[in-house]
């Protein structure tokens, strides 16, 4: 167990070393964000009144969404066959999808949180509940992370992984963002935390399911 979690956090550590000397990568990202955020001020500044709570909480998980495609579609898809092979006669396959899982979850707590101050910033904050607005964020990071990691280790069997991570994204997406437009809605409108207790359970449901999919089914996928 103590040799398991030493692997993983070398190959997370791996992870970390590969996006810093390829900093254009975060860097765009950023600016992707930041670009989205003033797009959106461009937009709705001139009729303040037009951007209502619920426009403001749909934009935001629209950027959030998108970021995330951005940032996790390269997971596998940018490994060359040389570089997975060599991974694995080093570590098994549930660690590798594990560490990638992980590093994908801190990167998309990073930026999700990041994205929120500067949209709370540019465009005001109408969020009564925060503390459960917070919540949503960080049950996002780890379902978007978890499902667009194994949809990036499907698409990278395929002859145009692009395509098709575009094509799978989405698909497996759709639940849980529903989800979680519920959970932010009742932190904007302040209601009672009681009441999202059914959506939060939801999301947590659905990302434990991804990261058991993702433990039994990645095996498989690396050996082919």
């Amino acid at each position: 167990m103590t040799e398991s979690i030493r692997q993983m956090g070398a190959l997370m550590r791996k992870e970390f070393l590969l996006e810093w000397r390829q900093r254009y990568a975060l860097n765009g990202m950023l600016l992707y964000i930041v670009s989205a955020v003033f797009v959106c001020y461009l937009s709705f500044n001139a009729r303040r009144g037009q951007l209502t709570p619920i426009v403001w909480n749909a934009l935001f998980w629209i950027i959030l969404l998108f970021t995330a495609i951005n940032a996790i579609a390269k997971s596998f898809v940018q490994e060359r066959a040389g570089r997975q092979l060599y991974y694995y006669t080093l570590a098994s396959p549930q660690q590798i999808i594990l560490s990638k899982i992980l590093y994908n979850t801190v990167l998309m707590l990073v930026l999700a949180l990041l994205g929120f101050s500067v949209y709370a910033f540019v465009l005001g904050n109408p969020v009564k509940d925060v503390p459960l607005y917070l919540v949503a964020l960080v049950l996002g990071a780890i379902g978007f992370s978890a499902s667009l990691t194994l949809v990036s280790g499907i698409a990278s069997k395929a002859e145009n992984p692009s395509t098709l991570m575009a094509v799978l994204s989405f698909p497996t997406m759709l639940p849980l963002l529903l989800e979680l437009l519920k959970i932010s809605k009742n932190a904007l409108d302040g209601l009672d935390r009681s009441i999202s207790w059914k959506e939060v359970g939801t999301v947590l449901a659905i990302d434990a399911i991804v990261l058991v999919l993702s433990w039994l089914l990645f095996p498989f996928l690396w050996r082919s």
